[in-house]
């Protein structure tokens, strides 16, 4: 099953984005019908709300009126967390049992509009975020009823582009004709999350890039929510963003390369299946990580367009020790830096990268390990 959270800033057109999904086979789970659905009337949910707030919350039809009960909350923190107290364990219970009734091989879209808010990027495989300007985004809601004053209120207490952006794998640029966003949700669709799925699934990783391009100062980024992911699942253990793309400015494989510290190998294997389940199937079995002599657990990412390459070592080890030295010493030297770029680009060009590994591993025992060893850290 593969986990996708949707979300974008009021009126920026997720609705679109997320029928459309549906019309392509997506299971979608929408976090305002759950949230309407656990306090209808009749349910243990609307009782404990009027419980907490009177009668006066509910209508002659029995059902809740929001309005009132948006009064009473609105400006009180105390009643809001009543309220979110109330809440927010139904709507999570509910939203559980209807992603665990989705089929295996599901592409489950969870449409969230307070994703960022909450601090929800990490449990999804992909994050997807609905963008349009903001005078769009404002126009399209007056055009459906809403006061201007209150769009733009509401608007305001939401996360702006700069948090969205910071969590998005995927931005859909919702600012034109709606055919241009849905044309972008099928390539998403056949491109990445169907077979991201598959991996997934399979437990298999996608292929990594071959060539060595410039850098790309959205590297830094994109590692920070793998990580993100990554330290979730592993119990919040440290991970580590090394290799190449680790070092601004500096020319690699378009593949992530991070570190998973664990105590033991042990440890290591009783992660082995919460990792495949995130998307980052072990490849092949445990192996020394030469020239250290160190053990480690290989793992690689499935999703097809953004190759990820994980080393889970023990943290403190040699191995764990020797990739922080690399990655600093070329953050901190140019000239090393520069060095070390040369090396990569002259030797990329190999069929089966063996030349190019060990181009680089001779340079790495050359320049950073036979410093280190004769106390030149700095």
């Amino acid at each position: 099953m593969l986990r996708v959270g949707l979300s974008g800033g009021i009126g920026s057109g997720k609705s679109t984005v997320a029928g459309r999904l549906a019309e392509h086979g997506a299971v979608v789970v929408d976090a305002d019908r759950v949230a309407r659905e656990v306090v209808e009337p009749g349910t243990p949910g609307l009782a404990e709300v009027v419980e907490a707030f009177g009668t006066g919350v509910v209508d002659a039809s029995g059902a809740l009126d929001r309005a009132a009960l948006a009064a009473k909350v609105f400006s009180d923190d105390a009643a809001r967390a009543t309220l979110n107290g109330i809440t927010h364990p139904r709507i999570a219970a509910r939203t559980a049992e209807l992603i665990a009734a989705a089929p295996p091989e599901a592409i489950v879209v969870h449409d969230v509009p307070l994703l960022v808010e909450n601090g929800l990027a990490p449990v999804y495989h992909l994050v997807v975020i609905v963008h349009a300007d903001r005078e769009q985004r404002v126009e399209r809601l007056v055009g459906r009823g809403l006061a201007e004053r209150d769009a733009r209120n509401r608007m305001a207490k939401q996360a702006d582009d700069a948090a969205r952006r910071a969590v998005a794998d995927v931005w859909l640029d919702n600012s034109g004709t709606p055919d241009l966003v849905l044309a972008e949700v099928d390539r998403l669709w056949a491109d990445r999350l169907v077979p991201y799925e598959a991996n997934v699934r399979l437990r298999r990783g996608a292929v990594g890039a071959p060539r060595v391009v410039p850098h790309d100062d959205t590297w830094q980024a994109q590692a920070a929510r793998v990580a993100g992911r990554i330290a979730l699942v592993a119990g919040h253990r440290r991970v580590e963003h090394i290799g190449s793309t680790s070092v601004p400015g500096l020319a690699a494989r378009d593949v992530l390369d991070l570190q998973l510290g664990v105590a033991s190998p042990a440890e290591a294997d009783g992660l082995a299946d919460a990792l495949a389940e995130a998307g980052f199937p072990a490849s092949g079995g445990a192996e020394p990580d030469d020239p250290a002599g160190d053990w480690q657990r290989r793992h690689v990412g499935a999703d097809p367009l953004r190759p990820v390459d994980l080393r889970v070592r023990v943290e403190g080890g040699p191995a764990w020790e020797r990739a922080l030295r690399l990655r600093d010493r070329l953050r901190a030297d140019e000239a090393a830096r520069r060095e070390y770029e040369a090396v990569k680009l002259r030797h990329a060009g190999g069929a089966d990268g063996s030349g190019y590994a060990e181009a680089k591993r001779s340079w790495v025992a050359a320049r950073v390990d036979a410093r280190y060893a004769d106390g030149q850290t700095s």
